[in-house]
C-alpha cells in the first residue's frame, strides 16, 4: 500500500497521485508538487489515503509543500503573463500566415516553460514561430496541438441541455462514445441532435448506456416472436427503461402492451391494449 494525495492542475482536469511524505494534506488545499513539467501548483481534491500498487504509477513524485499566499500571487501573475503571451502569439500566427487556431496559453508555476495550445486540421510547420516566441519570452516554448474535445473543455460553454459543458465542469477524462449508444437509447440519429459544441457525439450519451445495456439483455428483440398470456405475437416496440413491450398478436393482429414482469410471470390479469 502507498499513501498518496490526488491533485488536479485544472478545473475538471485529470487527477494525478503524488507522495505526500510526512505532510498531512486536507481535501481542497493547494499544494506545490514536482512533475515531469517541473514545479507545479495544484489543488488536492483527494486528501491523504492509502491505495494499492496497481492504482499508482511508480515512482511517485513528491509533494514539496502546502501552498501559501505568496504561491497564489505567483499563480495570478502567471495568468496575467499568459494573457499577454496569448496576444503576442496570436499576432505572430497572423504574421506567419499559419493555418492554426490558438486556444490557450499556460505558464508552468516556475516559469520554466510556456505552453501554447492550438487546433489545426493537419500538421503545421511552426519552427519559425517557435524561434520568434523564444526570442520574445526567453524561456522554453512548447506548442501543443489538441483536439476539438480538448478545445471545448478548455474554453467551456453551455450545452444543448442549457447547462455548462460536462467536460469543463466535472469530467476528468473523456470516455469513448459511439453512435450505437444513441441507437440503443432510441434517440434521433440527426447529428445536430446528438452532437455537442465540439461537433463530436455528446459525452452524456455514455451516462445511461450501462442501464440500457442491462435492460436490453432482459428484453426480447424487435421483430422477435414471443409467447404472451394471450397468444403468440411479434415484438413491434420497446420502452427499455420502463421494461414495456409492445406485441402484435399473430391471430388477431391486435397490439397489446406488456410489462416485462407480466411476460415472465404469465399469470397476469391486467393487460393494456390499443387498437391498430
Amino acid at each position: 500500500m502507498y499513501e498518496v494525495v490526488g491533485v488536479r492542475f485544472k478545473k475538471a482536469g485529470k487527477i494525478y497521485y503524488f507522495d505526500p511524505g510526512s505532510l498531512k494534506i486536507e481535501q481542497n488545499e493547494f499544494v506545490i508538487v514536482e512533475t515531469v513539467r517541473g514545479i507545479e501548483y495544484g489543488k488536492a481534491v483527494i486528501g491523504n489515503k492509502k491505495v494499492g500498487e496497481n492504482d499508482v504509477v511508480l515512482p511517485l513524485k513528491k509533494v514539496i509543500r502546502i501552498a501559501d499566499e505568496d504561491d497564489k500571487k505567483i499563480v495570478e501573475e502567471n495568468k496575467r503573463a499568459a494573457t499577454e503571451a496569448y496576444n503576442v502569439c496570436s499576432s505572430k500566427i497572423e504574421e506567419h500566415t499559419l493555418d492554426m487556431k490558438l486556444v490557450d496559453v499556460e505558464y508552468t508555476f516556475d516559469r520554466n516553460k510556456v505552453i501554447f495550445y492550438f487546433t489545426a486540421d493537419g500538421r503545421i510547420d511552426f519552427r519559425e514561430l517557435v524561434k520568434d516566441l523564444a526570442a520574445i519570452f526567453r524561456t522554453r516554448i512548447e506548442l501543443r496541438q489538441i483536439g476539438v474535445r480538448d478545445e471545448a473543455k478548455m474554453l467551456g460553454g453551455i450545452g444543448p441541455c442549457g447547462r455548462m459543458l460536462c467536460c469543463s465542469t466535472f469530467l476528468g477524462d473523456f470516455e469513448p462514445v459511439s453512435i450505437k449508444m444513441a441507437k440503443d437509447q432510441n434517440l434521433s440519429l440527426n447529428p445536430t441532435k446528438i452532437s455537442g459544441l465540439c461537433g463530436r457525439l455528446m459525452c452524456c450519451l455514455k451516462y445511461e448506456n450501462d442501464e440500457y445495456e442491462a435492460a436490453k439483455e432482459q428484453l426480447p428483440d424487435l421483430d422477435e416472436q414471443i409467447k404472451t398470456p394471450v397468444g403468440v405475437g411479434k415484438v413491434i416496440g420497446l420502452n427499455i427503461l420502463e421494461r414495456l413491450i409492445q406485441v402484435e398478436l399473430v391471430e388477431t393482429e391486435r397490439i397489446v402492451e406488456f410489462t416485462l414482469d407480466e411476460l415472465m410471470n404469465k399469470g397476469v390479469a391486467s393487460i393494456q391494449s390499443t387498437d391498430r
